[in-house]
């Protein structure tokens, strides 16, 4: 891992061109708050970093790399690696074009290529536009929908939600849930945590039904907590729904095991939805993104919120170097 003292490289896809990426990027490397936690590299158009730089008046120099080198860790330097994947002159503005979605897929590859080598301790996603990876072709290059290859995880301030099933209709998520896709769930987020710096995670099972009370509690889920416990896990469920997440945001439970989607979407955001960030389970590394799209519509404007992107470039850095959530866990 390439670091300038304790802290970690953590390398940022700018997200989709068009979109308000480059703006809560550069935003929030602005508020003088990023460094604390790690040293960060930009991934994407550096034109388009200089166009979200006039957009916002940040005062901000960016530094043009073309291939990874030791980034320079000067406040006032935005550096970004830019090897040329958006044709010269092209900015698309506020539209989905196929140009961008073939340079969004290019520069996920190379953000994925520089955690792998060790150049990057870890990395964040900014916000993409599905429209433009559609139209070239590039949709797989995001998460995958089969469980078990990969989990999203939710944190907003102490509620933090892992999902077992992602974008699934309800009908399918109950034939999905079996006591052992349950069991490696647990196990992958548990073994993601302590390597975060949480040395002892304490999980929860959200059940699936009211008062998680049903059959898919009795023949999936419970066994599947069971196995895990087994294993030498902390975790316990599942717990009803309706009154799992509270636990947590109370500090009894450091994560909740969601079942789907809206299940931890919908307590994440009721609870606190400025600020909060996403990790991306699945890479051999600590992937992170944001939990906002390219918002179009003020694209431009300077007054897109960067709270969400300021968390995951924080939250990324105190994870990669082994600080837990803060501190708030450990």
């Amino acid at each position: 891992m390439v670091s300038s003292g304790p802290r970690p490289v953590v390398g940022t896809l700018i997200g989709d061109p068009a979109g308000i990426g480059p703006e809560v990027v550069v935003k929030a490397l602005a508020s003088g708050r990023v460094h604390d936690e790690s040293v960060p590299v930009l991934v994407g158009s550096a034109a388009a970093v200089e166009r979200a730089v006039d957009f916002t008046g940040v005062k901000a120099r960016v530094r043009i790399m073309r291939s990874f080198e030791m980034p320079s860790d000067d406040r006032g330097v935005i550096d970004v690696i830019d090897t040329g994947a958006l044709p010269a002159g092209f900015l698309p503005l506020g539209e989905d074009t196929e140009a961008a979605g073939h340079a969004t897929a290019e520069w996920l590859d190379q953000l994925d290529a520089l955690a792998r080598d060790g150049s990057f301790a870890a990395t964040i996603m900014g916000p993409i536009s599905t429209g433009s990876l559609k139209m070239a072709g590039k949709l797989d290059k995001v998460i995958s929908p089969t469980p078990g290859e990969s989990y999203l995880v939710l944190l907003t301030g102490p509620l933090r939600v892992a999902h077992l099933t992602d974008h699934m209709p309800l009908r399918q998520v109950i034939d999905v849930i079996t006591a052992d896709l349950v069991a490696s769930a647990i196990g992958q987020v548990n073994d993601a945590m302590r390597s975060w710096g949480i040395t002892h995670p304490r999980i929860v099972v959200a059940g699936l039904n009211p008062h998680a009370m049903g059959d898919e509690e009795r023949l999936s889920i419970a066994p599947g907590v069971e196995q895990a416990k087994a294993m030498g896990i902390a975790v316990e469920g599942p717990v009803a729904p309706d009154s799992v997440f509270r636990q947590c945001i109370e500090g009894r439970y450091d994560m909740v095991l969601a079942m789907f989607h809206d299940q931890g979407h919908i307590a994440v955001k009721t609870w606190g939805f400025s600020g909060n960030c996403v990790i991306m389970m699945g890479p051999p590394y600590l992937h992170m993104s944001v939990a906002h799209g390219t918002a179009y519509d003020i694209v431009g404007t300077g007054k897109a919120d960067s709270s969400m992107m300021l968390s995951a470039m924080r939250i990324c850095g105190q994870l990669a170097s082994g600080q837990g959530f803060g501190g708030e866990t450990k």
